[in-house]
C-alpha cells in the first residue's frame, strides 16, 4: 500500500512539539505530587518527632523534678557512689570474729562461758560462765585487767580491757561426787582499735595466769549454766 504524506513539515514538527510538552507536563506534574507528598510526609514526621520530644522533656523534667525530693538520691542512684562507699564501710566494719581467739587467750583453762554480750556501740563485755573455784574467777578478773595489746599503729602496752568488774557470783556445792563450782559474771570495756579491722592487733597475756593458750589439752570453752546460789557482788 501506498501511503502520502499530505502534512508540511512544519505541522509535522508542531505536533512533534506538542507531544514532548504534555509529556514534559506529565514529568513534571507526577514529580511535584511526589515532591509535595515528600514534603507533607516529612513536615508531618518533623511535627511529630517535636512533639515526642517535647513530651520527652516534660516527662523528664516531672521525673527529676521528683527524684529531686527525695533525700540524698544522689548517693542511692550513682552507682558511683554507692562503690565509692563499699571500702569505706569496709574499713569501718569491726572484725568481731576475733572475739573468738581473744576469749580463747584470756580464759583460764579451769574457766567455762556459758553466754557473752558484745556491745559495738558501748564497746562493752559482759561474760557469765562458771569455774572450780571462786580464786579462779578472781584470776580470771585479773587477767583481763592486766591483758595488753599492740597493733600496727598502737606501739607501745595499752590496756585491751578497763573497768573490770565482778557484777556477781554464786556457789555451787558439791554434789553426788561432783565437785562444786563458782559461777560469775564479768563485766568490762574493751578497747575499740583491739576490733579494728584495718589493723593487726596481738594480745599481751599475764604470765602468772594459765589460759587456754598456754596448755597441752584445753577444755572447752563455752558450756551450758549450771543451776547457781547467789551469794553477792563483788
Amino acid at each position: 500500500m501506498i501511503q502520502f504524506n499530505l502534512l508540511p513539515d512544519v505541522k509535522i514538527d508542531y505536533i512533534k512539539a506538542q507531544q514532548t510538552r504534555r509529556t514534559m507536563l506529565s514529568a513534571a506534574t507526577i514529580v511535584t505530587v511526589i515532591s509535595v507528598g515528600i514534603f507533607i510526609l516529612s513536615f508531618g514526621a518533623n511535627q511529630l518527632q517535636k512533639k515526642h520530644l517535647n513530651d520527652l522533656n516534660t516527662d523528664i523534667k516531672r521525673e527529676t523534678s521528683q527524684l529531686k525530693g527525695n533525700p540524698d538520691i544522689d548517693k542511692v542512684l550513682t552507682i558511683q557512689n554507692q562503690l565509692q562507699s563499699l571500702t569505706a564501710l569496709h574499713d569501718a566494719k569491726p572484725a568481731v570474729t576475733r572475739v573468738f581467739s581473744y576469749l580463747n587467750q584470756v580464759t583460764p583453762n579451769n574457766t567455762t562461758i556459758s553466754s557473752m554480750t558484745l556491745d559495738l556501740v558501748t564497746h562493752s563485755f559482759s561474760l557469765t560462765g562458771s569455774s572450780d573455784t571462786l580464786s579462779s574467777v578472781n584470776k580470771y578478773i585479773d587477767t583481763l585487767k592486766f591483758t595488753t595489746y599492740k597493733s600496727d599503729t598502737v606501739t607501745d602496752a595499752t590496756p585491751a580491757f578497763t573497768g573490770v568488774v565482778l557484777s556477781s557470783f554464786g556457789l555451787t556445792p558439791a554434789d553426788n561426787g561432783k565437785p562444786s563450782t563458782s559461777s560469775y559474771t564479768i563485766s568490762f570495756s574493751y578497747d575499740p582499735n583491739i576490733f579494728d579491722i584495718k589493723q593487726t592487733v596481738k594480745l599481751a597475756i599475764p604470765s602468772t595466769v594459765s589460759t587456754r593458750s598456754e596448755v597441752d589439752k584445753p577444755t572447752e570453752l563455752f558450756t551450758k549454766a549450771p543451776a547457781t546460789t547467789t551469794q553477792g557482788g563483788k
